[in-house]
């Protein structure tokens, strides 16, 4: 049976985006290692409620790495010390007794503190706004098989669609791009069939609400790749540019 633990964690506390922030002390003692990493705050966060002090904020809601809500900053990486996994899939088994453990928000200005380690991302939303959409009209329901699409297309959009927009790629990187989550978002739709009437018009109207959010610009270090959750690839940024200079030339020879 796995003996329980005592950890410090030194947690980043700030009351919004106008406030200077700071890092406090606290200890969480007894501490299963069976525990998801924010079941562990839970407790904390109990404590700290029987004790009348405000308790540490952090988003989270599926607990099933699937929403991309449990964006914290863990002893210096996205999401924690493990590799393809969310803050919620990490259990408390990967740390060791009396470790001090680092927790921040995710450090960009484009996405300000709401409260201590809650973020707002609606920058992301208004990316996806922008342009991550096929305008149709729905009527009925098509038929699965009415258009054809070879596997290997289907399976690198599907690959390019499992991003859940957490931020991690942007937190990762020392710039705060956003090209691995925009890129995501521009592939899952340029590569197939439905995507196409829009794809030149989406990738530049994308890229331009993302510049206008302040995100910063891509140096290829791949560290967004390194810890994407989802492990999304860098080659849909080779993809993403590519289109967005086709639409450039294509704008050129119109004009």
């Amino acid at each position: 049976m796995s003996k329980n633990m005592n950890l410090t964690l030194k947690v980043w506390r700030q009351k919004n985006s106008d406030t200077k922030g700071k890092f406090v002390t606290y200890q969480a003692d007894h501490v299963s290692p069976d525990m998801s990493f924010l079941e562990m705050l839970d407790v904390v966060n109990e404590d700290l409620t029987r004790k009348g002090d405000d308790p540490i904020h952090f988003d989270h809601d599926c607990r099933e790495g699937i929403c991309g809500s449990c964006s914290l900053h863990i002893n210096g990486r996205p999401h924690g010390p493990k590799q393809g996994i969310t803050t919620c899939q990490l259990h408390m088994r990967s740390f060791n007794n009396n470790d001090t453990v680092v927790i921040e928000p995710w450090r960009a200005e484009a996405f300000p503190v709401i409260k201590d380690l809650a973020v707002d991302r609606g920058a992301f939303d208004r990316i996806q706004a922008a342009g991550g959409f096929v305008s149709v009209n729905t009527g009925g329901v098509p038929d699965a098989n009415a258009i054809a699409i070879p596997k290997v297309i289907a399976d690198e959009a599907f690959n390019s669609a499992t991003c859940i927009g957490c931020g991690a790629c942007v937190a990762a990187c020392k710039n705060a791009s956003a090209m691995l989550f925009v890129s995501a978002k521009v592939s899952q739709l340029a590569l197939l069939p439905q995507g196409q009437p829009e794809r030149y018009r989406r990738v530049q109207a994308m890229v331009a609400q993302m510049d206008a959010e302040g995100f910063g610009s891509c140096t290829n270090t791949g560290a967004c790749e390194a810890e994407c959750p989802k492990e999304i690839s860098i080659t849909n940024i080779a993809r993403m540019n590519r289109d967005y200079f086709t639409a450039k030339l294509i704008k050129q020879e119109e004009a």
